[in-house]
């Protein structure tokens, strides 16, 4: 999990990681849409892929990428178990909150009635 967190702190690899999500993509298209050079790019593809979050097919010369979502499985199980902890004490605290709003409704309701039945009762 360390090693994909490292992976897309990069605002560029997050980038490449974006432009292979649909379609494989070679090393050159990948490249073709930074300006950086190549070799800087094929360090960023070598971290994704050491990472778990890209996987590479050989087609003669050319090295083709491609990103695999089960890479980020880890890390994606890691972060919702924080959204799922929150959303239920939020879950919880709102039903508090709730259960307090109907007891004081319902003394406002009763101590209403007996203030208003009370003044019926004046002559």
């Amino acid at each position: 999990m360390d090693d994909v967190a490292q992976a897309i702190a990069a605002p560029r690899r997050r980038e490449i990681l974006d432009l292979v999500r649909e379609n494989e993509r070679s090393a050159g298209e990948i490249a073709s849409h930074f300006e950086v050079t190549r070799p800087a790019i094929s360090q960023h593809l070598t971290v994704l892929r050491n990472a778990g979050l890209l996987s590479e097919r050989r087609e003669g010369t050319r090295r083709l990428y491609r990103a695999r979502a089960e890479g980020l499985a880890e890390l994606r199980e890691f972060l919702d178990s924080f959204w799922s902890q929150r959303l239920e004490r939020l879950k919880l605290a709102a039903e508090l909150e709730q259960q307090r709003r109907d007891k004081r409704a319902k003394r406002r309701g009763s101590s209403g009635r007996r203030a208003r039945d009370s003044r019926r009762r004046r002559p």
